[in-house]
C-alpha cells in the first residue's frame, strides 16, 4: 500500500493582507502578486505549496491548505 502525498496550497487573507510584498519577494515559482497595492494573490496553478511565503509573511495572513490530487 503506497501512501497519497497530500498536496497543498497557499492561500491569503486578502482583507488582513498589508501588501507588502515579502511574500512575492520569497516565492520561487512566482505564485504571488501584490494587486493595485493593496492585497497579495495567489496564482494556484504556480503554486508549489512550499509555504516559504507563509513563513515570510509579518501580518501572517497567508496560510497552506490541502487540496485535493
Amino acid at each position: 500500500m503506497t501512501a497519497v502525498k497530500k498536496r497543498h496550497k497557499a492561500v491569503v487573507e486578502e482583507s488582513a493582507c498589508v501588501a507588502c510584498g515579502c511574500c512575492v519577494k520569497v516565492c520561487r515559482p512566482g505564485a504571488i502578486e501584490v494587486v493595485r497595492g493593496t492585497t497579495a494573490r495567489v496564482n494556484p496553478q504556480r503554486c508549489v505549496g512550499c509555504g516559504l511565503c507563509a513563513r515570510e509573511c509579518p501580518a501572517s495572513v497567508i496560510t497552506l491548505q490541502e487540496v485535493a490530487p
